[in-house]
């Protein structure tokens, strides 16, 4: 097992959540209200104060695998698919009770962090530059001096950034 650095990744530089930990997460969203995938991505951006927000890609398998085994059931609403905990997924949660407040002292630990105003709104800005970057420019015809250019300023904005978080 890797151990968890303060952003929440593992030593490997991956998700905040060991493998199989986000069906616990979910699913205590849902026992707490029921919910639609996209209302849970952003829930889950929210309270990591936009450090992370798992793709749909990891939310509605999710989501999938609970509904079959019987933890959650989905209903129409508006033209979306809500989901509410059952019976049996509570049963499911009382069952596990340690491992699920283990997962949320983790989310609590990572995300209980002080000036998370700020927090936020800088991943805000992470998020904006990623945008710009992928979707403004990338997809046209960028030639290799504005590449470099590009490069030059985003490797000196995380030089003065490690300056600044190292002091």
């Amino acid at each position: 097992m890797f151990r968890r650095n303060q952003m929440g990744h593992d030593s490997r530089g991956h998700r905040p959540f060991q493998k199989g930990e986000l069906k616990y997460v979910i699913l205590g969203l849902i026992a707490d209200k029921p919910m639609h995938g996209y209302e849970i991505i952003r829930t889950l951006e929210e309270r990591s104060h936009g450090f992370y927000a798992p793709s749909p890609g990891a939310v509605y398998p999710t989501l999938q695998f609970l509904e079959e085994a019987g933890h959650v059931s989905a209903s129409e609403q508006e033209g979306k698919k809500v989901y509410a905990i059952t019976d049996d997924g509570r049963r499911f949660l009382a069952e596990r009770s340690e491992l699920a407040e283990g997962i949320k002292k983790h989310m609590g630990d990572l995300w209980g962090l002080k000036g998370r105003g700020e927090l936020h709104d800088t991943m805000v800005e992470f998020r904006r530059l990623a945008r710009l970057m992928h979707h403004q420019h990338w997809g046209r015809r960028v030639d290799g001096q504005k590449v470099r250019r590009v490069r030059q300023v985003l490797s000196h904005a995380r030089e003065e950034i490690e300056a600044i978080l190292e002091e």
